[in-house]
């Protein structure tokens, strides 16, 4: 019999692989695929959600594919939010999230609509804040991010920041509000879940803010790390702590250890219990756990770490037994 914990259990949401019921902005556009040919697996798979997220999703769509050309597999970026709208809706199967699923808003609505689900990370992340490639700026403290990003700032120019930083007027890109990045970045900077100034330039596609910054002269902004990984020979990185002497980069290495902080953060897919039940989604969700390093590389993605990938991979033998 299929285990899985009820809804009612999920108030409490750990951050690694966990079974329950519910970087991130909308957008609808899809990366599909599939294929006729000589696999014993056949079906369509949908997912989406977190923009984030979608690049690692990606990967696994394409390899997995590649071994199972009858299955059909779309990867959607409605952003995590808008993600789980249609997971919780019965729209999707797997849900791409840069966040847990919120329990006063999300959980309820996927329970009323009857749909379970299990929590499993797949990867690692950390948010990079960014600048124009001709604007050097080394770091920027929680304290400088916080005045800069905060409800109601009015800073406009880099220099109204301190620490001797130049004098440039900035041009701001961010994710919109339907992203996961963005509940991140605004919770753990400005102290609050979704407070932010509200004029700077917003997408759901972690592209066109990359765009936005290396194209502007004072151009700045924060973003999923892989999408810095993809795009570094456009972009400056910049420093984050909580004092200019403690400021890191983000690395592989500090996203994983927890070092670059408060930026560090996990990724997760979200696969229905009903979807589960049909052996293409489980062979699927068997082959990203179980190949999540190699996908993580091939997308540029901070990967799990062998204590968080043994642990998601506990939790689809528990599902596989029940």
């Amino acid at each position: 019999m299929r285990k899985l914990l009820t809804l009612a259990a999920c108030g409490v949401l750990a951050l690694g692989a966990a079974a329950c019921g519910n970087d991130d902005s909308s957008s609808s556009s899809d990366s599909s695929g599939g294929g006729s040919g000589g696999g014993d697996l056949s079906g369509t798979i949908k997912i989406d959600g977190s923009s984030t997220v979608a690049p690692f999703a990606q990967a696994a769509q394409e390899a997995f594919q590649g071994e199972n050309p009858d299955v059909k597999i779309t990867v959607g970026t409605s952003g995590t939010g808008g993600g789980f709208e249609k997971f919780c809706a019965g729209e999707t199967d797997i849900s791409d999230a840069s966040r847990p699923i919120k329990p006063d808003e999300e959980v309820p609505i996927c329970k009323k609509k009857g749909i379970n689900y299990y929590e499993l990370q797949v990867a690692n992340d950390g948010i990079a804040v960014v600048t124009n490639k001709d604007l050097k700026v080394d770091c920027l403290t929680t304290a400088q991010l916080k005045k800069l990003w905060n409800k109601g700032s009015q800073v406009e120019n880099l220099s109204e920041l301190g620490g001797g930083l130049p004098s440039t007027k900035l041009t701001l890109f961010g994710p919109d509000t339907d992203s996961g990045t963005f509940d991140f970045f605004t919770d753990q900077i400005n102290g609050e879940e979704g407070v932010s100034r509200e004029d700077y330039q917003p997408s759901a596609d972690d592209n066109v803010l990359v765009q936005g910054v290396s194209g502007s002269e004072g151009g700045l902004g924060y973003f999923g790390f892989s999408y810095y990984e993809q795009n570094q020979d456009k972009l400056n990185l910049v420093g984050v702590g909580e004092s200019a002497s403690k400021c890191i980069k983000p690395s592989t290495e500090a996203i994983q250890d927890g070092s670059y902080t408060p930026l560090s953060r996990p990724l997760f897919m979200y696969p229905s219990a009903k979807a589960l039940k049909r052996p293409e989604v489980q062979a699927f969700m068997d082959y990203v756990i179980d190949n999540y390093q190699t996908i993580a590389e091939s997308a540029q993605i901070v990967p799990m770490t062998q204590e968080q990938a043994d642990k998601s991979k506990q939790e689809l033998k528990k599902d596989e037994g029940a």
